[in-house]
């Protein structure tokens, strides 16, 4: 999934019109999106939203956990949605409560994706998700909530880069992701009028490693999108990469354009080639 885009609960007339933006998967939001008298409300719109037939991954931001995830839950896992995006969890044992408690409402099949470093505890649990359960599909993170929870003025910048701290976050995400062995999800980029700023900021996720990014607004999922596909020169180099080795399958290490090649390239290009 290169786009994931949150759609707010309480506005189905966005639900209905996010389906033809192109993104790779939609997040129907119930928590920071929706005042907490509308929750109920949200909760009957994301619902309805989920019994319409879907032709991409459709996912419920649900509220932390809690007595109102029950309600979120037992609202909208009839629908059968295809996944659940975990705010402010605190590590792996938050993504088996969660798996325990779709379980307990006969859902067998919905992936759980975690924002995983709303909270300071959140931090220190990053490496804990690998093995915890089938469900996990990636980790993603925020740079919003922490600074409010621990008091800190502010996550970026005045250029709106992010400060040491919450760069730490980013690429502990990162790793974790990657030592669990599913996708990492880059954060948001919340000037969604900055197009060249977006296809920037996008583009360094995927240099870095990131395979897709969320989005808060629809002019955001072309960028995105644009950025986590392999260009044609990157397939074209991917190409030749495996091909070399493929005529030298004894040779640990080749020479291609002048540059030693070996093991970890051709990794390289099969992930581009699978990419693409």
């Amino acid at each position: 999934m290169r786009s994931l885009l949150f759609v707010p609960g309480d506005r189905p007339d966005r639900m209905d019109k996010a389906l033809s933006c192109g993104a790779d998967a939609l997040i129907l939001d119930l928590e920071d999106s929706v005042l907490p008298d509308a929750k109920p409300a949200a909760r009957a719109a994301v619902a309805a939203s989920l019994a319409k037939p879907r032709a991409m991954p459709v996912f419920v931001r649900v509220n932390p956990l809690g007595v109102i995830t029950d309600e979120d839950l037992t609202a909208i896992v009839p629908h059968k949605p295809d996944g659940i995006v975990l705010p402010k969890a605190e590590g792996g044992t938050s993504v088996a409560e969660l798996d325990a408690r779709l379980t307990r409402l006969g859902d067998t099949n919905a992936r759980i994706l975690p924002i995983c470093t709303e909270t300071a505890k959140a931090v220190f649990a990053l490496g804990s998700y690998g093995g915890v359960s089938a469900r996990l599909c990636g980790l993603t993170w925020g740079a919003e909530d922490l600074p409010a929870a621990i008091g800190a003025v502010t996550s970026r910048l005045s250029d709106g880069s992010f400060t040491p701290p919450y760069e730490t976050l980013r690429a502990l995400t990162l790793f974790g992701a990657h030592a669990a062995g599913v996708a990492a999800i880059e954060t948001v980029f919340p000037a969604i009028k900055d197009e060249a700023g977006l296809s920037a900021y996008a583009a360094r996720g995927r240099r870095d490693g990131f395979s897709g990014m969320l989005a808060i607004h629809p002019a955001q999922v072309p960028l995105i999108n644009a950025a986590f596909t392999p260009s044609q020169a990157e397939r074209d180099w991917a190409c030749r990469v495996v091909e070399a080795f493929a005529q030298n399958p004894g040779a640990g290490a080749i020479q291609l354009d002048g540059r030693m090649l070996d093991a970890p390239h051709l990794k390289q290009a099969q992930s581009i080639l699978a990419q693409a």
